[in-house]
């Protein structure tokens, strides 16, 4: 089964050099919502939070501020009614109502949401009340990036000069769960006006961590129907959106009452019988909480009377609340897309009730490493992203065991603006390739002999990119990448399936799992068992290097000087104590197995030296790129006179240009430069 709900701890991957003294916090900031109430209440104060502040910072920087009115205050909702009440189980499900923020895909999702009390309070804790335990502070939670993040926030909301909300508010002016909420979206994303335009599949996955599927109505399948059905009938969580306007920009209501390029909630299906034969009808709310549908089984269509009295006072409610019916045909054609968000996705599959894997991966687009483009991109570099191992097993309780698996497979990308409209989606997508091998990661060579098995590959600039495939039972290997290279992020990858295995194609892992074993084994008990401090320095180092038995490399003899085991230290003790941990020898051991496994393959003299031709391939061999001048000036710094590189010397050079390619990605805020305040040079040695 798929971990979706429950608050797990994600583990955390292996931190890379130089990450943790160079490393940009973006992650959400989460505080202690326990500790913060039980504080506030024992100093008997209410909270404010610093973190997202009762100020115009926390509303945006652009246009949303011209919509804002005039004198605009932040109240708590104390001071806005005399009773108030955080959430209202028995009240209609549909309450609420979208402000200023032009996020009708966020209210739309949050709409859906209330069909599934379950799920609903996962993302709103329901032990929360203006009464009890009250001390201003409220929190919720969203599925974030691979990960559930609990967001606190106080209840202080922007108001203006009648005390009427101004962002999301319900039709019961004393329920305030729907604006809170909004509020501490907003402090996820950065601000209110981050909340400006987005998908509503992107709210529906905030919300549950579920899988999107999407279908284009346009060309929707011919089982649209029993899609819907099952969907409505299992846990998933549905939104749509109308085409957009001719006017851009500009909020435009059509004169079949529907709103051009808005979002709307799919609450509810229902097969009715008419005089002349049954009909397919699907049921819409606007965000707004009015403007409805004005066509066929709108509120006043005469369509109604075509239904048995019975029926008709059943579904029919003449009531501006923003709710309607549509038949199914008018349903294709008014809307673009219908966004399903399935907790487990086996709603293409018709194999419900069975049990699926879930598997996430995350990775890393970075410039000169891994960002390579795609395959389109003619620049021969798309060898260079990550690679997943992907092993689809057979089900034995399928049907379709002897056949074809039902397999998702998604993409998100992440990137690390703290708020979410600055920073433009890339184009991603992903190539999948079916794979005889099982052990080493794909060749450059590879690509070009094989067509991937989706042979169209897509490229959205969304978030998530979500496939569906039916694959035979095998191995396969995907290729998550941008469409252009050089572009950076980082992102997740997730597969649903009912039976597979996903591993990272890492080469230094697969170098490091073939020789480290004995190897390492040997050394340590010899060399670490002599050693009364664990904290090596620079001659414990040199003692060590030179007298381990390098028994799987014996083309060369191995030395490494005094000072080539400082400048060593010196890169990579981070903590500034002159000596290596335990720890950071590791590291340093399994860089040094991966360089020489790529300084043997590349020096095809078997002269235990590199020259330049040779040097630049083993660089490129590591999955770096370097351009010929900065290759050309480290092969002057560490080479002999005739600028032949040792092995000594490739080390020292190989780890001083990662740590700086680390540094740099860690600390630019723009990707062309790092700007450092004088107490942040002094303690980088690579600078010297």
């Amino acid at each position: 089964t798929m971990p979706f709900l429950p608050c797990l701890k994600k583990k955390k991957a292996p931190v890379p050099l130089g990450r943790s003294i160079f490393q940009k916090h973006t992650s959400p900031n989460q505080q202690n919502y326990q500790a913060l109430l039980e504080m506030c209440l024992k100093n008997k104060r209410l909270f404010t939070d610093d973190n997202f502040p009762a100020h115009i910072s926390s509303i945006g920087t652009g246009t949303l501020l011209k919509k804002l009115p005039r004198n605009l205050q932040w109240k708590r909702p104390h001071a806005l009614h005399r009773s108030p009440v955080f959430y209202a189980a028995n009240r209609k499900q549909l309450d609420l109502c979208q402000g200023l923020v032009e996020n009708c895909w966020f209210l739309a999702a949050l709409e859906a949401l209330t069909f599934h009390q379950d799920i609903l309070a996962v993302v709103v804790p329901q032990n929360q009340s203006f009464e009890r335990k009250y001390a201003g502070i409220f929190h919720f939670r969203f599925w974030h990036f691979g990960e559930w993040v609990d967001v606190v926030v106080d209840d202080r909301l922007p108001v203006n000069e009648a005390g009427d909300l101004v962002f999301v508010s319900s039709v019961f002016k004393n329920v305030f769960w729907g604006a809170l909420l909004e509020k501490a979206y907003a402090k996820l994303y950065g601000s209110y006006e981050d909340l400006q335009i987005g998908q509503v599949s992107e709210a529906l996955v905030d919300f549950t961590g579920g899988v999107n599927i999407r279908i284009k109505l346009a060309a929707a399948p011919p089982d649209l129907w029993d899609i819907l059905t099952r969907a409505t009938y299992s846990r998933s969580l549905m939104g749509c959106q109308t085409h957009l306007g001719v006017r851009l920009g500009a909020t435009k209501v059509l004169k079949n009452g529907l709103v051009a390029g808005h979002a709307y909630t799919v609450t509810g299906i229902r097969k009715v019988t008419c005089q002349n034969g049954p009909e397919n009808l699907v049921r819409l709310r606007n965000p707004w909480g009015k403007i409805e549908w004005k066509g066929d089984w709108s509120d006043s269509s005469y369509k109604w009377e075509l239904l048995s009295p019975k029926e008709k006072i059943l579904l029919r409610k003449k009531k501006e609340d923003g709710e309607f019916w549509m038949s199914l045909r008018d349903f294709k054609i008014h809307f673009v897309d219908l966004m399903i968000c399935k907790l487990t996705p086996d709603l293409m599959s018709q194999e419900d009730g069975k049990k699926w894997m879930y598997s996430l991966k995350s990775g890393r687009w970075v410039k000169g490493s891994t960002a390579g483009g795609s395959l389109g991109s003619c620049n021969g570099t798309f060898w260079m992203n990550p690679q997943y191992w992907l092993k689809v097993l057979p089900v034995e309780d399928s049907k379709k065991s002897l056949g074809s698996c039902n397999v998702v497979i998604s993409l998100m990308q992440k990137h690390s603006s703290k708020h979410r409209n600055r920073a433009p989606h890339l184009f991603i997508g992903f190539s999948l390739y079916k794979y005889q091998e099982s052990s080493r990661k794909l060749p450059p060579a590879f690509f070009t002999r094989h067509q991937p098995v989706n042979k169209h590959q897509i490229f959205l600039n969304e978030r998530e990119v979500t496939q569906d495939f039916h694959l035979e039972p095998g191995v396969y290997v995907i290729v998550p990448s941008t469409l252009e290279p050089k572009q950076e992020s980082e992102f997740i990858l997730r597969v649903f399936s009912r039976k597979h295995v996903l591993c990272y194609f890492d080469i230094l892992k697969e170098i490091v799992d073939k020789y480290e074993g004995k190897i390492w084994k040997d050394f340590f008990t010899k060399h670490f068992e002599q050693v009364s401090n664990p904290e090596i320095n620079a001659v414990q180092l040199q003692r060590i290097l030179n007298n381990v038995s390098w028994r799987n490399f014996q083309s060369f003899r191995l030395s490494f000087s005094l000072d080539a085991c400082q400048g060593i230290l010196a890169l990579l003790d981070l903590n500034a104590t002159g000596t290596l941990s335990i720890q950071e020898f590791r590291v340093l051991w399994k860089r040094l197995l991966f360089y020489l496994e790529v300084f043997q393959k590349r020096d095809t003299s078997r002269s235990g030296k590199l020259d330049l031709v040779e040097l630049h391939a083993a660089v490129q061999e590591t999955g770096i790129s370097l351009s010929n001048e900065v290759c050309n000036l480290m092969a002057i710094r560490y080479g002999d006179p005739d600028l032949k590189i040792s092995f000594e010397s490739f080390v020292c050079f190989m780890l001083r240009v990662e740590i700086m390619g680390e540094a740099f990605r860690n600390l630019t805020q723009d990707g062309k430069g790092i700007y450092l305040r004088e107490s942040e040079v002094k303690p980088v040695p690579w600078l010297s």
